[in-house]
């Protein structure tokens, strides 16, 4: 009996320090994870205000930290970070050094960002249980630290579309979880990892790194001594150009004394020499041409073939008859929208989640429109654009997979004959839609390596969550220019990239400011005297009398500078979101 109850109690006291390490443990840990985001938080540029807006540490509740942006918790009642997913926020500094004091975090995406300089050679020691490592689409330089080989329970690792160089680290071919690779897009050389679980690393994973080889690239050339390598590439360089030469200059020859002239068909004008040659080499091209698979297509059907090649890297392909099934045969109860070149389907997945469907009609303005998105709209990420999540190409079929809208577009609320739903669009949501507009099409404008021009900006393209939060959708008419391909020497470019700001980035501020004055009016289109400024003639009806009248003159303002006939007159969008976000922060306080 009393060895029995000296076991109970030697149970019950370990129990009890079991319970009080638990308890010391979960306290250190939220300390840390405040910290860490705290020290996150004080160490970027975060231009666009997801981190102010969002990160507000004067709560300081349990679990608080777990309803920022971007942060996922192990349990949402405690501040312990598991994930954090900060992509697409235009954040700007350096990799946050205080992410070490993230002790439990598993989950790093700081993704399609302006994220500079090294990655931290002792990543390891800072971020000990990753599984997911994505820092791909950033301005990151130097050479991949080869200590991310220690983060051994790494299943996916992104560094794709950096400043990058060096080779990368052999000893990355030892993760022997990893299931996603990529290194594409920087500027590495030398012999590519031999991952010893045999994982699935294409070509693609490896693309645009010009000096890299092995694997499924070419294989890396043996240098046995420095002369040998020399003498190897000079000698086949020589016999290149020799035989280049040689080619060309038999086929001149040829052309000189064998070929008689041929008439052009145009009076009695003849070709000449080094048009022959040139005829010859086209027609020795054709003849090769003819065993490609895409030499048979049109130029739209070339175009469309690439582009859902390149597509699948960023959304799903979708088969045709899950699609038919989700929507019930494309029944008509489930149309919920109707546009020029296609209609738009409610569909309903097995699990009870619901997707938006575009069935795109058979015409040429379809087929451009189907292209135009996937090419742009398929590698888009941002909170206030629509995700395209997928796409289908069988046949003569073309359809486009989003997310659903549960709020429909913005239109439908502002001039429906429902009056109840304008009546229930009350100014601080409306102020809230134009803030979303605009963070959006700022983000098109000035974030990324590319711009893009919506340029078919109205309150029908803007689609509403369950939260009010504006996604901007109807990308089919948008176009794309690359900064990065500009040539200072060549000024006839840069004077055609001044033009495409002037007439393409600048129709979209336009538009935005139609829909700001579309929030405020509650009337359709732009036929509107702003010359008197300030007067309750042009505010709806609606709003008047609600103590926001000041908030509102203020975006009528900006609403004036937007729709100024010349482009010049007009704000950029990031000058618009600053001030319009401005004015919303000043009146909410």
């Amino acid at each position: 009996m009393e060895v029995k109850s000296r076991a109970v109690h030697a149970l019950s006291l370990h129990f009890f320090f079991l319970s009080l390490m638990a308890v010391f443990t979960t306290t250190t840990s939220t300390e840390t994870d405040i910290a860490c985001l705290k020290s996150i938080k004080a160490s970027l540029q975060d231009p666009f205000n997801y981190l102010k807006t969002s990160w507000n540490f004067q709560i300081n509740t349990e679990g608080f930290i777990c309803r920022f942006a971007g942060v996922e918790c192990w349990h949402p009642d405690e501040n312990k970070v598991l994930n954090l997913r900060l992509s697409d926020m235009g954040l700007k500094g350096n990799f946050p050094e205080g992410l070490r004091n993230c002790t439990s975090l598993t989950g790093l995406d700081l993704s399609n960002n302006r994220f500079q300089g090294p990655i931290p050679f002792d990543i390891d020691k800072i971020l000990p249980f990753l599984t997911s490592l994505d820092l791909s689409s950033n301005n990151f330089s130097g050479e991949i630290p080869s200590t991310i080989a220690n983060c051994s329970r790494l299943n996916v690792l992104k560094l794709d579309h950096n400043h990058l160089k060096g080779q990368i680290p052999p000893e990355l071919g030892f993760l022997d979880r990893i299931k996603q690779f990529s290194v594409a897009n920087n500027y590495l050389s030398g012999p590519v990892p031999n991952f010893s679980n045999n994982a699935s690393v294409s070509a693609d994973s490896y693309a645009n790194n010009k000096r890299l080889c092995g694997g499924p690239l070419r294989r890396c050339r043996k240098r046995t001594t420095k002369w040998k390598w020399r003498f190897d590439n000079s000698f086949n360089g020589g016999f290149a150009i020799g035989y280049v030469v040689f080619s060309v200059s038999t086929v001149v020859l040829y052309a000189s004394y064998c070929v008689p002239w041929v008439h052009s068909g145009k009076g009695n004008d003849m070709i000449t020499i080094p048009a022959m040659v040139l005829l010859m080499l086209k027609k020795k091209m054709k003849k090769y041409a003819d065993f490609d698979q895409f030499a048979s297509l049109s130029t739209l059907e070339f175009l469309l073939e690439k582009e859902v090649s390149n597509s699948e890297n960023f959304v799903t392909r979708m088969r045709f008859g899950d699609l038919l099934k989700a929507t019930e045969n494309f029944s008509r109860d489930n149309i919920i929208g109707l546009g020029e070149t296609g209609t738009i389907y409610k569909a309903t997945l097995p699990n009870g989640w619901y997707l938006a469907v575009k069935k795109f009609s058979n015409s040429q303005n379809s087929e451009e429109e189907f292209i135009t998105e996937l090419k742009i709209l398929g590698r888009l990420r941002h909170n206030n654009i629509i995700p395209l999540i997928g796409f289908c190409k069988e046949s003569r079929k073309r359809l486009l997979v989003y997310n659903y809208a549960h709020n429909g577009n913005l239109s439908d609320w502002l001039h429906s004959a429902d009056g109840k739903k304008k009546d229930a669009l009350k100014w601080p949501l409306r102020m809230k839609i134009a803030v979303g507009l605009a963070r959006g099409l700022a983000w098109l404008h000035h974030c990324c390596d590319f711009r893009v021009a919506h340029l078919n900006v109205s309150s029908r393209s803007i689609l509403l969550d369950m939260n009010f939060e504006a996604k901007l959708s109807n990308f089919g008419m948008a176009t794309l220019v690359n900064p990065n391909e500009m040539n200072d020497s060549s000024r006839g470019f840069v004077m055609d990239m001044e033009f495409w700001e002037q007439c393409f980035l600048k129709e979209d501020v336009v538009n935005f400011g139609v829909v700001l004055l579309e929030l405020i009016t509650g009337k359709k289109g732009s036929s509107i005297n702003l010359a008197g400024g300030e007067t309750f003639d042009i505010i709806d009806e609606q709003l008047v009398g609600e103590g926001h009248e000041d908030e509102m003159f203020e975006c009528i303002r900006i609403a004036y500078k937007c729709v100024q006939p010349f482009p010049e007159q007009r704000p950029t969008m990031l000058d618009v979101y600053t001030r319009i976000s401005n004015i919303r922060d000043t009146f909410l306080h």
